[in-house]
């Protein structure tokens, strides 16, 4: 079965997270991600834990499925054998700050006179437009200049930031949505362009509504917990035995939960009869929720609430969502055996295409693994060639 990717030729700069999630997808959708790496070091994830058999978990997550050759970018000759690669491959991927790859002389003005077809995507803090792109960026830095922080967490309580690594998550899906495009523009117009994907910007359109609360509404959202801003009861609620969320958006649907607690009178009351009435007396009505659910289970108070077709869901830890029977059902963990680390589970890919499906089966590589491959085949160079940029630096020596 074909691919949707299969044939894109991909050379992927990036380390860490966003770039990595990015070339991750478009390798578990056919493309030949070749992933270039330093010499002697990698990947900086290369050394995140966990480790199983000194492999790291990190690594084997997101760079599923590509090949690995060292190249040493500051030498002169590695930077002509990225160049010969470049005039052969359809993408470059990088996520270095603006201006590395400028002083390594393989930024986009240089590689499109390469090969004019090129689709070159950047994903940084700021991107390459603001005049906040030489600043340092994480993706704390990135929740909190890009607003989410500001809306996480209790009032009461310090901002928090969101619980996985948003901004860099995010960024990285646009930067494969954007390098989609570009290539599909490109099967029109025989050329290709730069793609400009900025941390900020990806966590700032992560706001929704949000933003237009403000520039219409003239509001400043803050933070109110697992509340929901404009409808009620949509928060987190106590019951006998741990938190149930419960999610009301109109007013229909809180006739059938009123009538569920077996307290129907409550759609009529004047209280909390519109979403509008609730939202300003969500505490009492917290109140008569709790007071329902303090005698059963959360798995009871599901039940009952699902049979009336009332949005609401346990809490799951980790290893319950892991192993939940929706995950399983909907293959989003998959095996893949790794030739050192052995058999290792992760999630799979959520874009379900009907014909061209994805199909993670290809461990992450070892370091270097296809410098013989990829250096021969695509570049052309002889074994002679090989042994003398082992010699000089520029590649490992090991798996090469």
């Amino acid at each position: 079965m074909t691919k949707p990717l299969k044939g894109l030729k991909v050379l992927d700069l990036t380390r860490v997270l966003s770039g990595p999630f990015c070339t991750m997808l478009l390798a578990d959708m056919g493309a030949e991600v070749i992933k270039i790496e330093r010499p002697g070091i990698g990947d900086d994830s290369r050394h995140f834990g966990p480790f199983k058999e000194q492999e790291s978990g990190y690594y084997m997550l997101f760079n599923r499925g590509k090949k690995s050759i060292t190249l040493n970018l500051k030498d002169n000759q590695g930077k002509e054998i990225f160049k010969n690669m470049v005039k052969k491959c359809d993408v470059v991927v990088e996520n270095f700050k603006p201006g590395v790859m400028e002083k390594l002389g393989l930024n986009y003005e240089v590689l499109s006179e390469i090969n004019p077809q090129i689709v070159y995507c950047s994903i940084s803090g700021f991107g390459n437009t603001s005049s906040f792109k030489k600043r340092p960026a994480y993706d704390l830095v990135a929740q909190a200049i890009g607003g989410m922080m500001s809306i996480t967490g209790y009032p009461d309580k310090p901002p928090v930031k969101v619980g996985s690594s948003l901004a860099d998550m995010s960024s990285g899906l646009f930067a494969a949505y954007g390098i989609a495009l570009a290539v599909l523009n490109r099967e029109k117009t025989g050329k290709g362009q730069s793609v400009d994907i900025s941390m900020i910007d990806s966590i700032f359109t992560l706001l929704e509504s949000n933003v237009v609360r403000y520039s219409i509404g003239e509001e400043v959202p803050t933070r109110i917990g697992n509340r929901h801003p404009i409808s009620a009861p949509f928060d987190t609620f106590l019951a006998k035995d741990g938190y149930i969320v419960i999610a009301i958006a109109n007013d229909a649907l809180f006739a059938k939960f009123a009538e569920t607690l077996g307290q129907p009178e409550l759609s009529q009351n004047k209280k909390f009869n519109t979403d509008f009435n609730r939202l300003q007396n969500q505490a009492e009505l917290k109140q008569i929720i709790e007071s329902w659910l303090q005698d059963r289970t959360v798995k009871e108070a599901s039940e009952l609430l699902l049979d009336s077709g009332i949005p609401c869901a346990p809490i799951y830890d980790i290893k319950q969502t892991c192993e939940s029977k929706h995950i399983q059902e909907r293959e989003m963990m998959v095996e893949l055996n790794h030739p050192k680390a052995g058999k290792v589970r992760v999630p799979g890919n959520p874009v379900k295409l009907s014909d061209t499906p994805a199909s993670i089966k290809e461990p992450s590589p070892s370091l270097g693994e296809h410098n013989l491959e990829v250096l021969t085949e695509l570049v052309g160079l002889s074994e002679g060639d090989i042994k003398e940029l082992i010699h000089r630096g520029v590649i490992d020596k090991e798996n090469s």
